[in-house]
């Protein structure tokens, strides 16, 4: 601990204690007080530093009871409330610039404060959907004999970065959350298991599983957030706590339950818990539990979980969409199977029409160029010609007074206004662009191919962009992305919804998808605007201004879109062998490639 008695240390002190009161009221709206109060901050330490709540709890609790401890998420910072102002001011003096727990063991400098954030709502005694715990499930003599029965060896057993590891039946791969369903292991399901059961018969539940994975966890390990693979096990999926009770975590949007796993206890996820829930175990020593009067502690010693499982033969159809495998293979198989005749039909109705219809009001919605693109416009040399695929309403046309511009687009209704605006404009379809071989030297297709709705196309329409080109010319093409947050940023697109303006903040999650047929047999789900993106092949909505709508009433127009996931562009733009990849970047909830033609 540092002393921050002498007089310099003491001012020293207070000039970093003020200057981190700053950060936090900057970055949290907490207002710091010079008054003693029950709640205190640690202003310069916090989940983004590594401080853990497990640290905060034992170094802070000798001092008195505690009610509430708050991690901020991507904060250096973190708050404490005790059940007294008496406790807060002994942690305060004793604490205030001496304890080393902060980054790089530097001390902490703490504040009163006159409130502390929301704290997450208290689940207690809730559980997820589906979910049954059932405690003392086994005998003390029970659980001996099943904890014996693996013992656990370096030398003779799987061994993984948080546990040791032995599967019978099936391995469970770690690695894709999955088993090799043709590969059944020399071991088998162990009897010693089999009056498991029998009990659950009197449960009036039936099951009888044919995988088995044994883990052991020894204090401060964990199991990373995950939801098992739909397609790999049939519903439910069962785990037997020995030797330890632990908390386990799970997830559903924005809401967080904090599940005690008793010792003896079986766990039973089913329907909605084992489908849609997302479950883990933080690696820590001991868990703190918030109750309604205060904090509850389960300190942990090795637990050894039995967890059955069995393997699912065929596809999963369960209504949980959003997070199954196997409806996501149904998607991309009817997407890679969608013939040019269908895929044509679509981008008609759903691309073309869309557009002619609304194209003054998208107009107005597209008026500022984006700095990437204005960039690689500014790369040209003066006397280059530029030609613009999908141009819209010719915001980039223009943009640079000494390269001669020319746009094209598929809807006549953009073209139109285009054109009106001054700029030289016709209308094509991007798949055949009516200009020469080697004609160009630069090129741009900005949110563009993502309409189309097969690869076939939209690599054919990377095909025309680069014969267009002269050999040295280069193209730049931007397409929307899956991810809409990275690095812990939000797009503009996600900040359109106010509830999505918090720095850090939790996206708002898309609701369940309702879906909509297309054409023939293929059916896509419709986008909820504003959200991040659950599928690849999808229907965005467009809200038409009643004022500008055909029958003078708001309408919502469904726009097709095929939205990239990383690489997905750039590889598309490799399987052209005359070509270079000069860039790939992310920029703003697009993926960006630029491309020089080279023979």
């Amino acid at each position: 601990m540092d002393n921050c008695g002498k007089s310099s240390l003491s001012r020293k002190c207070d000039r970093k204690q003020k200057r981190c009161q700053h950060i936090v009221e900057k970055e949290t709206g907490i207002k710091c007080t010079l008054l003693a109060s029950k709640s205190i901050a640690i202003c310069n330490a916090g989940l983004v530093n590594g401080l853990s709540e497990e640290t905060v709890y034992q170094n802070f609790i000798e001092y008195g009871p505690i009610d509430n401890i708050t991690m901020v998420p991507g904060k250096s910072c973190c708050f404490i409330r005790f059940k007294n102002i008496e406790s807060a001011s002994r942690a305060f003096e004793n604490i205030n610039g001496k304890l080393n727990i902060g980054q790089n063991n530097k001390p902490v400098y703490l504040s009163y404060v006159e409130s502390i954030p929301n704290p997450k709502p208290i689940y207690q005694n809730k559980m997820p959907p589906g979910l049954i715990v059932i405690e003392d499930f086994i005998s003390e003599t029970e659980e001996s004999i099943l904890m014996e029965l693996c013992n656990f060896n370096e030398q003779e057993n799987g061994s993984m970065k948080h546990r040791h590891v032995k599967h019978f039946g099936y391995e469970f791969r770690y690695d894709i959350n999955n088993v090799n369903k043709d590969k059944p292991l020399e071991d088998k399901m162990p009897q010693e298991c089999d009056f498991l059961w029998e009990r659950l018969k009197l449960r009036h539940i039936e099951f009888k599983p044919d995988q088995l994975t044994v883990n052991c966890y020894k204090p401060g390990q964990g199991i990373p957030p995950h939801i098992d693979t739909h397609s790999a096990f049939e519903d439910p999926i069962i785990s037997l706590s020995l030797g330890s009770s632990v908390v386990m975590n799970f997830k559903n949007e924005n809401i967080s339950m904090p599940v005690v796993l008793p010792r003896r206890s079986l766990t039973i996820m089913s329907s909605e818990s084992r489908y849609a829930w997302i479950h883990g175990i933080t690696p820590r020593k001991l868990d703190i539990i918030p109750t309604q009067n205060d904090l509850s502690v389960i300190h942990r010693s090795t637990r050894i979980s039995y967890t059955f499982r069995k393997i699912r033969h065929g596809e999963c159809d369960c209504q949980y969409t959003q997070h199954c495998d196997s409806y996501a293979k149904r998607l991309k198989s009817k997407s890679n199977s969608i013939k040019n005749k269908e895929a044509m039909e679509l981008e008609t109705t759903h691309v073309y029409d869309v557009y002619d219809i609304i194209a003054l009001h998208f107009s107005d919605t597209r008026c500022k160029p984006w700095p990437n693109v204005l960039k690689f416009l500014h790369s040209l040399e003066v006397g280059s010609i530029l030609i613009d695929v999908g141009c819209g309403n010719g915001k980039y046309l223009g943009c640079v007074p000494n390269v001669f511009s020319l746009g094209c687009d598929r809807s006549f209704g953009l073209a139109e206004v285009a054109g009106q605006r001054g700029f030289e404009v016709f209308s094509c379809n991007c798949l055949n662009i009516p200009i020469r071989d080697n004609t160009a030297d630069g090129c741009i297709s900005i949110a563009v191919i993502h309409h189309l709705a097969n690869e076939e196309r939209r690599l054919q329409a990377i095909e025309e962009m680069a014969r267009v080109l002269k050999i040295g010319g280069r193209c730049l093409i931007y397409v929307w992305a899956t991810d809409q947050q990275r690095n812990q940023q939000k797009t503009s697109y996600l900040k359109q919804d106010r509830k999505n303006r918090k720095e850090n903040g939790v996206v708002v999650p898309e609701q369940p998808t309702e879906n909509v047929s297309v054409t023939g047999d293929i059916t896509l789900p419709v986008h909820q605007n504003r959200t991040q993106f659950q599928h690849q092949d999808l229907l965005v909505p467009w809200k038409l201004k009643a004022e500008l709508a055909p029958n003078n009433e708001e309408n919502v127009f469904l726009r097709f879109y095929h939205v990239f996931v990383e690489g997905e562009l750039e590889r598309l733009c490799s399987q052209l062998d005359y070509v270079k990849i000069v860039k790939y970047y992310y920029d703003q909830g697009n993926w960006c490639c630029i491309f020089e033609k080279t023979k």
